[in-house]
């Protein structure tokens, strides 16, 4: 054998004894373990023996307990179940004895509520008694006023309606003496206050304001140098004069006045250029138709610069700026118109400061007071131009150059025909006024004074009750004398008043008119 087969034959027999090694372990373990189970299986025989007899002896103890806790459980709930019968008991015999008290109070209750009706009854029983009573009374007392009517009637000689009538009258005479006397404590006390503060705002603003007043005419007249003049200003069969009347649309008047001629027109500034056209050729000497017309174009010349000039001079004199140049234009025109003999563009520049200086005082806006005062006649520099009042003219005039609101609502409430709507206006109303009424600052024509006072008689006599009036102190102060049998103290109070607004609404006139009413009762005896 070689060594391969040895080596084989060694491991086969290796193998072999591994083998039978391994099943003799195997042998013993199972032998081992069929040992160990039947010891166990024998110690768990006679623990489970032990344990039944444990159990059994437990189970007896458990029932004897278990039979003891019963018998105490049946105690304690038979003593629970008689507590809870003892307080159920007492409940409700304190539920038995509320509910009697409550019987006790109800029954009382009733008692009471029948004694209350009762009482009730009885007192419906006497108001009845009572009403009856009062109605019977009621009765006796109208009978009794019946009788006691019927009486007064007999007595006073008086029906019912003639005693109302007659207490009516009574009380509306005491309630207007109440009035009357109202009315003039207002009064009075109003223009006390008035006047005083007036007094010295127009004060204040006339002496700040002081100008001086001529009356101007519709006439002028150029002095010559001698009367050989007027043979030329006349010319050749009247040719002179003709030219100089037609180009200028003014009456020369030359008559036996020594060394003067008259200009008469009703347009000022068209008598403005005939004057100077006139002394224009007196100086030149050299008066024939051509001359004529060559003077009247620069006399038109000169009068259109001086009105520009006057426009600017009243601009500046005032303070007012801004102003269009139209508006300009037409403030110098007023140079040459004359409102009742006052020149208007004099007036207009007094009435802007005295509209300022019176806006001052009151704490007004000066700038447009004055702009206010010193447009509110710019209508009267195309009045006689345009158809309409200078009042409505100068309005349109103040809105084609935008002036504003305040302005235009002084131009057209300065003599009251709008009312004003802003204290600016009221101003201007007043510096017109104050303007208009100085001393000689106006002309009025005798026939339209003598019209104004017979107006002003004529509205004092349409009153009832108006005996006599008369006009004194050229217009400015009526005296009326009232029938006293007709008009009563309180009674003079109001009829002033009712004379006073009547005169504001039918008379145009100048400043103010006092309105003096005199009641007098006279009685005459003689002694003999």
């Amino acid at each position: 054998m070689n060594t391969e087969e040895v080596s084989a034959i060694n491991e086969f027999e290796f193998f072999i004894g591994l083998l039978i090694g391994l099943v003799i372990s195997v042998i013993a373990s199972f032998i081992t373990f069929r040992l160990g189970f039947n010891h166990r299986k024998s110690t768990a025989e006679k623990e489970i023996g032990s344990a039944e007899e444990e159990s059994t002896r437990i189970l007896t103890e458990a029932e004897k307990v278990a039979e003891s806790k019963k018998r105490e459980a049946l105690l304690e709930a038979k003593e629970e179940i008689h507590k809870s019968r003892l307080e159920l008991d007492r409940e409700i015999k304190e539920r038995r004895i509320e509910i009697q008290r409550l019987e006790r109070r109800l029954v009382q209750k009733e008692e009471s509520l029948e004694k209350k009706a009762n009482q009730l009854e009885r007192r419906e029983e006497s108001l009845n008694r009572k009403t009856k009573d009062v109605e019977q009374q009621q009765e006796n007392i109208e009978r009794l006023q019946a009788r006691q009517m019927q009486e007064l009637e007999r007595i006073s000689g008086l029906s019912v309606e003639e005693a109302k009538e007659y207490l009516l009258r009574n009380v509306e005479d005491e309630v207007k003496h109440e009035v009357a006397i109202l009315i003039k404590e207002l009064e009075e006390r109003a223009k006390e206050e008035a006047d005083r503060k007036a007094r010295e705002i127009i004060s204040c603003a006339i002496q700040k304001s002081a100008a001086d007043h001529v009356s101007e005419t519709t006439v002028s007249v150029v002095s010559l140098p001698n009367d050989e003049m007027k043979g030329r200003i006349i010319g050749r069969e009247g040719r002179n004069i003709r030219t100089l009347e037609t180009l200028t649309g003014i009456d020369l008047i030359i008559d036996d006045t020594p060394e003067a001629v008259i200009l008469s027109g009703f347009d000022p500034i068209r008598r403005e250029v005939a004057r100077i056209t006139l002394e224009k050729l007196i100086l030149d000497g050299r008066i024939h138709p051509a001359r004529i017309e060559e003077m009247v174009e620069k006399a038109k010349k000169e009068v259109e610069n001086t009105i520009r000039q006057e426009g600017d001079n009243a601009t500046f004199e005032t303070g007012v700026h801004g102003l269009h140049p139209e508006v300009i234009k037409l403030l110098g025109k007023l140079k040459y118109r004359t409102s009742y003999g006052q020149n208007v563009l004099i007036h207009s520049i007094e009435v802007s400061r005295l509209t300022g200086l019176m806006a001052a005082e009151l704490g007004e806006d000066v700038t447009i007071a004055k702009r206010a005062g010193l447009l509110h006649d710019i209508g009267k520099a195309v009045d006689h131009e345009i158809e309409g009042s200078h009042i409505n003219i100068g309005a349109d005039i103040a809105k084609k150059y935008r002036e504003s609101d305040i302005v235009i609502n002084s131009i057209m409430s300065h003599h009251g025909d709008v009312e004003p709507k802003s204290v600016i206006a009221v101003l201007v109303q007043a510096a017109d006024t104050i303007s208009a009424a100085r001393p000689g600052a106006r002309r009025e024509t005798l026939e339209s004074y003598i019209k104004r006072i017979e107006k002003l008689e004529e509205i004092a006599n349409s009153f009832e009750g108006v005996e006599k009036s008369f006009a004194v102190q050229a217009g400015r102060e009526i005296r009326i004398i009232v029938k006293p049998e007709d008009v009563n103290d309180d009674g003079i109070v109001i009829k002033a008043r009712e004379i006073v607004k009547k005169i504001e609404d039918e008379l145009e006139y100048p400043g103010q008119i006092k309105v003096n009413v005199i009641r007098e009762t006279r009685a005459i005896e003689y002694a003999k």
